[in-house]
């Protein structure tokens, strides 16, 4: 009995190009994704007692930690800024940072059932975390604003806001890049050396003292100051104070710096994050 030719209207298949990377998927599913960023941002406090508070107090209990601990105790220097206001400025952004690193990192390991099952692009789960944490990013940062406001306008003289002030869409958009960026290379190697994950975030907590979260660029000896430089994060932070508080070091080529190696990262993150979906079920 011959079968009669039957037209598909989709027909799914592995991307044997190098540069495929499947981009136009992702708007064909772009339902989803807002699916999945809905879901990221009502479980993480789904069943907490205090819920979306913590969205408040994170930030502020870490900061009253570090004024504690580095301001009163260890009296390391804050460019003459009130050192709440300091080390809120550098959380703001580096919680967002960490954050999505960590678990963008986790993709294929925390999602491999569903993975396993239901075909749809597999970069819309690290998307998915990177968008939902934008929410906790916006409140974090409404936090540090009403704490720069009560200095602002309260005590004039302790802050300097500049006109870098305006760079804050591009270092959201840069620090968002390469918490993805990282992710999904990272996301990419556990799913054979599942040790990584461990290195990670032990590493994360290490690298927030080399980027400017707690000890400002200024502070550091001149032989030294190119290796923090090095990390792509420092510049973006050091922007954001500078253009909040007119302290830290704002240079146009290092922000430029950070921007490539942000869009670097991106496509070599890309690159290996789909190879290593056509086979990653055989490993995890």
């Amino acid at each position: 009995m011959q079968l009669k030719d039957e037209t598909w209207d989709l027909i799914i298949q592995p991307r044997n190009r190098f540069f495929n990377l499947g981009l136009k998927d992702l708007i064909r599913y772009k339902d989803l994704l807002f699916l999945f960023v809905k879901r990221d941002i009502v479980s993480v406090y789904k069943q907490t007692i205090l819920g979306p508070i913590w969205f408040f107090l994170q930030p502020v209990i870490s900061a009253l930690i570090y004024t504690f601990i580095f301001g009163f105790v260890a009296k390391m220097n804050t460019d003459d800024v009130p050192p709440i206001l300091f080390y809120l400025g550098g959380l703001t952004l580096w919680n967002y940072f960490a954050e999505c690193l960590v678990k963008t990192s986790e993709t294929f390991i925390q999602n491999q059932n569903i993975f396993g099952k239901v075909y749809f692009p597999r970069l819309i789960v690290p998307l998915s975390f990177i968008l939902s944490a934008m929410l906790k990013l916006l409140i974090q940062f409404a936090v540090f604003m009403v704490f720069w406001m009560y200095y602002y306008f309260g005590k004039p003289e302790t802050i300097h806001p500049h006109t870098t002030i305006l760079l804050l869409p591009v270092l959201i958009l840069i620090i968002a890049g390469l918490s993805l960026g990282f992710g999904i290379i990272f996301s990419s190697l556990t799913t054979k050396y599942r040790d990584i994950r461990f290195l990670l975030q032990f590493g994360v907590q290490l690298l927030m003292y080399a980027s400017s979260v707690i000890i400002p660029l200024s502070q550091v000896p001149e032989n030294y100051k190119w290796i923090m430089k090095l990390n792509p994060v420092v510049s973006v932070i050091e922007t954001f104070k500078h253009g909040f508080l007119g302290t830290g070091i704002f240079d146009w080529t290092n922000l430029a710096y950070s921007f490539i190696f942000m869009i670097i990262l991106i496509l070599v993150g890309l690159v290996m994050f789909n190879r290593v979906e056509k086979t990653f079920m055989d490993t995890v």
